[in-house]
């Protein structure tokens, strides 16, 4: 039947796999028209199809309807995939969304040891999340969809199965110590930011050092009047050929194509 666990299933902390979602939510998935019509006949293949059209992640909403994100994870549960194709769901990380689902389903069955090991590298994806819930949607960063998994009690409105701190698996030699993020990454932000910074600075309209000069200077010096006018001591020129030129030449739209093509 569409709603029992695939036949060899092993058990998973002493239970079937999908008795670790709470038969309040199960029952509202198996009820679920997207889990009727969708998840029917999935493999662990064909899923991977399910998981990319993926939009957001979540628990329950409106009236206490389950997310396809939920439904997609029960399907998991239930088909119980090899851990070479969960690493590739991981590895797959143009798809966020089904990146997140192999997470949440590695948080829920894997040893202690092995959550830290696989999830801890995906909280240096910064990448944002839609996050769907009785409130509506909201948007959470992916590291943070990651922390809250190896830290908080509760995801998506599912119980998760209790695992060893780190410290405790580390003082036991069961994992190594976590290597922390160098400092390089925030440097190396900062120094973008100001080089930015400095190059919208310096689009920003400066003012030029040459001022124009006021063709009048010639005119202060003037000859005594002669009949009443004042008569130039320098001779008249006509306005075409004025002695100042301007510093920026006027070039066509066609020449400065001409140009561009020469120089290129």
């Amino acid at each position: 039947m569409a709603n029992t666990t695939v036949k060899g299933a092993l058990a998973i902390h002493g239970q079937n796999p999908q008795f670790l979602v709470e038969t309040v939510i199960r029952n509202r998935i198996w009820e679920s028209s997207y889990w009727k019509e969708h998840c029917f006949a999935l493999t662990a293949e064909s899923l991977i199809d399910k998981a990319i059209e993926l939009r957001f992640i979540g628990g329950v909403y409106g009236n206490q309807r389950p997310t396809e994100f939920l439904c997609l994870l029960l399907k998991l549960l239930q088909l119980q995939p090899e851990k070479e194709i969960l690493i590739e769901y991981l590895q797959a990380d143009e798809f966020k969304y089904m990146r997140a689902l192999a997470a949440m389903y590695i948080r829920m069955t894997f040893r202690a040891a092995e959550v830290y090991e696989l999830l801890e590298p995906l909280m240096k994806d910064f990448r944002k999340l839609r996050y769907r819930d009785m409130a509506g949607y909201s948007l959470m960063h992916f590291d943070e969809f990651v922390y809250s998994l190896l830290t908080e009690e509760r995801a998506c409105d599912i119980i998760l199965p209790r695992i060893a701190k780190r410290q405790t698996l580390e003082e036991n030699g069961e994992i190594g110590p976590r290597k922390k993020r160098g400092r390089g990454s925030h440097k190396s932000r900062s120094s973008s930011r100001s080089s930015s910074a400095s190059r919208g600075r310096s689009r920003s309209p400066s003012k030029s050092p040459y001022r124009s000069r006021s063709p009048s200077e010639g005119a202060r010096s003037r000859s005594p009047s002669v009949n009443g006018r004042y008569v130039s001591r320098t001779p008249s020129r006509s306005p075409s050929r004025s002695p100042y030129r301007s510093r920026s030449r006027s070039v066509s739209p066609d020449r400065m194509e001409a140009e561009g093509t020469t120089d290129v």
